[in-house]
């Protein structure tokens, strides 16, 4: 494998993770994020305290403050920043000579309920685009765990060039040609992640979540194949592999969200005491627009934004689920 340098936006415990299997494969990697001051530190002390305390820094991954620190023969990108700060990120990239960006957000963006690649179309001209997702998590991935993600793009040569510079033995890439269902998958399998976590929370136990996994899945394909997505992709890595890892483990911050909720707390305690990220909130709201938009019956989705929107509590939430007329 040639070395590359690549450039990583985004120094969160996903950004920082992808950027640790760019540098075991021996690549040369530049990681900028917005926060300056956690940047500074991770160059003074060779670990992200904050996301990934517990994992050094490699040599080869270099955290910079500002594009007069990137090499000028850097070409390909990868975006981990939050969905909601795609776009004015890339306002970073304006002085670079970019020729394909590989985005590992999963979401939508706020407002416009726009995917990744839509954003990025509008943002940056001439520039090959590329999706990341599947069932991952920061911390395994980042200690060198076995997992399995999916990259797909509209041109499979695209997809395989951003595979060259991640696949390994321990972190395996399968590309796609469905950049669309990938990035959609990725996103809705969150909102299902917050209504399992409610579930499992009220303790109403096994057989509830894998009715919700179960029916979760169903939606996900409606609201993919009203966009434009393939059917298969659910069935796969981005699909239900994500939506099972998402809705059972409780590394997930948005189960953990579920879960807090059943607790009685609020969305604003919930998310306080998690302390991170959590792309439910947003892609739930952005999921109702869609929905409604689209004419696609997506009633666990509605009910998790009815949470979270204090229009009901999550025992009204069930209820309304469970007494839904039954359906063939």
């Amino acid at each position: 494998m040639t070395s590359q340098p690549v450039l990583v936006q985004g120094a969160g415990s996903w950004g920082t993770a992808l950027a640790l299997v760019l540098a075991r494969n021996h690549h040369q990697v530049y990681l900028w994020d917005i926060n300056l001051e956690m940047i500074r530190e991770m160059k003074l002390v060779r670990y992200n305290r904050k996301y990934l305390p517990e994992i050094k820094i490699p040599k080869n991954v270099f955290p910079i403050e500002g594009v007069k620190e990137v090499p000028a023969e850097i070409k390909k990108i990868i975006s981990a920043v939050p969905c909601h700060a795609l776009r004015s990120s890339l306002n970073f990239l304006r002085p670079l000579s970019i020729e394909s960006i590989c985005v590992a957000c999963k979401g939508f963006e706020p407002d416009t309920q726009n995917l990744s690649h839509k954003v990025i179309e509008d943002e940056v001209e001439n520039c090959s685009i590329a999706v990341l997702s599947g069932p991952s998590f920061a911390a395994e991935v980042a200690v060198g765990l076995p997992t399995a993600i999916t990259i797909a793009a509209k041109r499979t040569e695209i997809a395989q060039d951003f595979s060259n510079l991640f696949h390994t033995d321990l972190f395996r890439v399968y590309i796609d040609s469905d950049y669309i269902g990938v990035q959609i998958g990725g996103a809705v399998k969150n909102v299902m992640a917050i209504a399992t976590g409610i579930s499992d929370g009220m303790g109403f136990g096994s057989n509830a979540r894998s009715a919700l996994i179960t029916r979760g899945l169903a939606e996900i394909t409606r609201l993919g194949l009203s966009m434009g997505a393939k059917q298969e992709t659910f069935m796969g890595l981005a699909g239900l592999g994500d939506l099972i890892l998402t809705c059972t483990d409780n590394q997930s911050r948005n189960r953990r969200l579920g879960l807090l909720l059943a607790e009685g707390l609020t969305v604003e305690e919930a998310s306080k005491e998690i302390g991170q990220e959590i792309e439910g909130l947003n892609t739930a709201k952005e999921v109702g627009i869609l929905a409604k938009r689209n004419n696609v019956e997506m009633p666990i989705s509605e009910q998790v934004l009815n949470v979270i929107n204090s229009k009901c509590s999550v025992k009204e939430a069930v209820q309304k689920l469970v007494s839904r007329q039954q359906r063939s």
